[in-house]
Parts: C-alpha cells; structure tokens; sequence
C-alpha cells in the first residue's frame, strides 16, 4: 500500500500537490494495482500504464497484481487490499450505483477505454451472426469478468438465451478462449476491447477470423439492458483481414480507488496519465482513450475521487 512518508506528502489539499515532474519525482510513491487474468486486456493496459506513468513521474511505482478480474478486484478494494484495480463498466457501474452515501466509498481515479464487444470466428466457419450461435458452443469469457456479463447481455438482447440457446464456455483463463476456438472444442468466442489479445490471436492465425457484433435492429434492445453500454463502432482494419467496420454495443472501463485513497495518490497517477497517453499509446491500442477528459460524458460527477474531479476542473473539462 503507499509508503507512510508518500501519505504525509501533501496531504493539506489539492492545491499542495506538485505541478512540476521535477517535483513529483523528488517523492516516491507506491501504489498496488489489480489487474485480471493473464491473456486478457486488463495485464495487457497495466504493463502499458507502469511503462506511461514511469516515463512521466518516476517515483510513482505502480506494482501489479493478478487477479480473477473485476469482481474480485472490487471485493479487495473494498477490504482495502488493493490501491487501484481495473474494473470493466458493467461491474463498475453495478458497484457505483449500489453504493451508500455514508462513510468511505470506492471512487473513480481514471477511465481505460471504450471496450466494443465482439465475437470472432474462424473466417472458414459457417457461423456469420449472432442467431447463428444456436446451438454451438461459446466461450463466452472468464467468470469474474465483466465481459462476460456483456457478452450474456448482447445475447438475451439479440433473443438467445445465453444458458440454453448456445452451450455457454467460462474459461479460467481468459487466454484460454482463443486456443478453444482454434482447437474446435469452442465454435465462437467473445470478447471487447481493441486491444484484447483473444481477437488478436485468432486474427492472425492461419486461416483468419471473423468479426461481429448484434444485428443492427437489436443494438436499441441490446442498451435498454444495461445503463453501462454505449453503441460503439470498431473501425475497419483494426484486426488482420477485418474489412469492414463492425457496428456493436460496449462500455468503458475504469480505474478504480480504494475507499480513502488519499489525493495526492490520485492526484499524481490522473496526472501522469494525462501527460503520458502517447507512451501509453505506442504500447496498447487504444491508450489515447485513457484522456482523463472522457470521464465527463461518461461517470456521473458523484463517482469521481475528489482529486480527479480537482484536476478535470484545472484543465477546464468541468464534471456534471
């Protein structure tokens, strides 16, 4: 957890925090952050976010910790056994939103990026849509993901019910879903994010792969289920051999606090991301997305930590 000497840095107010990278790296500060599974996107952005933060402010030292994903990330914060942890948005707003007004409450420090939902087949399959998926098996994502929730939510809102229409795969390894489908035991797998890894992988094996979303009439559906999902569009060539642009539902993920994180730890990681989202570009896909600035039109004001909400003022992206 942060060093005492970290803690006491500062402490009086936002105002306090250091404006300069000089200053920032006169003091260290160490923070424990919860990742997922290996294989998935959320290692994947953490490595990336330790390389963009440790360009920016050196003595910000980010130590990452495999976890199952979201859920159990959100129960450690809670225990207040994790600083910071990836959430994905279903999760995330669920958590949010259940949230009392009393006492320390879990907070959002910063945003990773729209996460658009897809599944992927072999590009030989026969399977091209969502109502083909009756009937096969699906890897649908790890159980304590919440892609997985997406993946069931796309589902029921396309009219399949995700336990008896399709025979559902929960991996324990989110790494896992890509092998399945190459090795025929799953006939789809699902996923989000640009930069997962499972699409990826299928993409660029022997043979090529298939991407698709809902069907456009039940996108409306689709987000009528769930506050968190957003109508989003993975652009063409974002995947080896996807020629065209796939229209489909996702949702933000966040980087969550801790009850009682202090500030100043808030404080310096928002700004580091901010002054760091090119390093943190080159080194995951859709790093720019992590602009603290997108939090405005995404998290309501009430959810921000209050050292987050301090410095998207300062840099006129006014909360509401």
């Amino acid at each position: 957890m942060i060093q005492r000497r970290a803690v006491l840095f500062g402490m009086a107010s936002f105002a306090t925090i250091p404006r300069t990278l000089a200053q920032q790296n006169e003091s260290e500060l160490r923070l424990t952050l919860g990742t997922a599974t290996p294989g998935g996107s959320f290692p994947a952005f953490g490595r990336a976010l330790i390389a963009a933060v440790h360009a920016v402010d050196p003595g910000l030292m980010i130590d990452t910790t495999i976890t199952k994903g979201s859920t159990e990330n959100l129960a450690l914060l809670k225990a207040g056994k994790l600083d910071l942890a990836l959430v994905q948005g279903e999760y995330a707003y669920e958590a949010m939103a259940n949230q009392n007004g009393d006492g320390d409450r879990l907070t959002v420090a910063a945003p990773i990026d729209a996460s658009p939902g897809m599944f992927v087949v072999p590009a030989a399959s026969p399977i091209r849509n969502v109502q083909d998926l009756r009937g096969h098996r699906v890897a649908l994502g790890t159980r304590g993901s919440g892609f997985t929730i997406m993946g069931r939510t796309v589902l029921q809102g396309s009219g399949i019910d995700p336990e008896s229409d399709i025979t559902p795969i929960l991996l324990d390894d989110a790494a896992d879903g890509a092998n399945q489908v190459l090795d025929g035991r799953a006939a789809a797998l699902w996923g989000a994010s640009l930069g997962w890894p499972g699409f990826k992988n299928l993409a660029e094996a022997a043979g090529g792969a298939r991407f698709f979303g809902p069907a456009p009439v039940a996108i409306p559906q689709i987000l009528a289920l769930r506050a968190s999902l957003r109508r989003l569009t993975v652009p063409a060539g974002s995947f080896h051999g996807q020629d065209a642009a796939v229209e489909t539902v996702g949702s933000w993920s966040f980087i969550l606090a801790r009850p009682g994180l202090e500030d100043v730890a808030v404080a310096r990681l928002v700004r580091a991301i901010d002054c760091g989202r090119e390093t943190l570009a080159r080194n995951y896909p859709q790093g720019r997305e992590s602009d603290p600035r997108n939090l405005v039109s995404n998290v309501p004001a009430g959810w921000l930590h209050q050292a987050t909400a301090a410095y998207l003022r300062e840099v006129g992206a006014v909360p509401k």
